[in-house]
């Protein structure tokens, strides 16, 4: 297909992915309450893994590239991420935060190629950056410097693991990510010994409850498989430039299903951020294409 827009059952269905993707990150709070944060992200990635690798083909990258793109996302974006909303920030700005990996991943890719930065990327970094220090000067509880720091090396992770996936040339998703499970759970369940302990494990696996268990299948069944297979689906029907944007309603389905299910306050300032981390990532993402449609309809004129 080639279309103008999105057909509107296409259209649904990736609002049901961005949604998915948004209030995952009220689903990984009630996770939390119960297990570790290393040994939760674990067991999302062993059943990532399982059956998910028994079904779908190795995809043809070499195994480093596998295990480089597995530990960058697995130990890097998850686990520093689980980390950080156990107690250092609230689901909604760490659903809004982790959103800087859109930043990190342009500047990786130019970096790797050599180009420089054009005026407008300077102006979207820079109201992501006012938004990010608009989140560092309030303290009401729902975020500390730590928590701030642990969910942008964790958006840096996920740049990384988005730049190997790209040198690789991987274009299907889903078999790549269910595969590199295999790589993701071990390091974690080894930090989880590690840095959580065995006490604090059996603690948690003894204290989890099936909310527990349903946090983790749908960290793996709903966030992982179904969004990314979906994910995939539209964009193998549909140019990237009308799917990709739909991904900037994650942060507003995260800051919103926090504040309706978790009472998580929205305060003036904490919109504002919002907005400013949005408004760059806007910026950053659509106006190349604005501006080659502009020089298209010019050439035709």
């Amino acid at each position: 297909m080639n279309q103008a827009t999105l057909p509107l059952r296409h259209l649904l269905l990736g609002l049901a992915v961005v949604a998915v993707w948004g209030t995952n990150f009220v689903v990984i709070h009630r996770g939390l309450e119960a297990l570790p944060p290393l040994l939760f992200a674990a067991l999302r990635f062993v059943f990532v893994a399982f059956p998910a690798v028994l079904v779908l083909p190795r995809p043809r990258v070499p195994w480093r590239q596998l295990a480089a793109y597995a530990i960058l996302i697995g130990a890097g974006q998850f686990g520093l991420l689980f980390v950080a909303m156990r107690s250092e920030i609230s689901p909604g700005l760490a659903s809004l935060v982790i959103q800087a990996q859109v930043f990190f991943t342009i500047g990786l890719a130019m970096r790797l190629s050599g180009e420089t930065v054009r005026p407008f990327q300077w102006v979207a970094l820079a109201l992501g950056l006012a938004g990010l220090l608009v989140i560092l000067t309030h303290t009401d509880g729902t975020t500390t410097p730590l928590g701030l720091a642990l969910v942008l090396l964790a958006a840096l992770s996920w740049a990384g693991g988005n730049t190997v996936a790209r040198r690789g040339g991987v274009t299907n998703m889903l078999p790549y990510v269910a595969w590199a499970g295999l790589f993701s759970a071990p390091p974690l369940l080894a930090l989880s010994l590690l840095l959580e302990g065995p006490a604090a494990i059996a603690r948690g696996l003894a204290a989890a409850d099936a909310g527990t268990w349903a946090a983790v299948a749908w960290q793996s069944v709903g966030n992982t498989l179904f969004g990314y297979a979906a994910w995939g689906w539209l964009l193998s029907r549909h140019p990237a430039a009308l799917v990709t944007p739909l991904a900037l309603l994650v942060p507003v389905f995260g800051m919103g299903a926090s504040a309706w299910i978790l009472g998580e306050p929205l305060p003036f300032w904490k919109v504002g951020a919002a907005l400013l981390v949005l408004s760059g990532l806007v910026l950053g993402l659509l106006y190349p294409r604005w501006q080659a449609r502009a020089g298209a309809r010019s050439q035709r004129g």
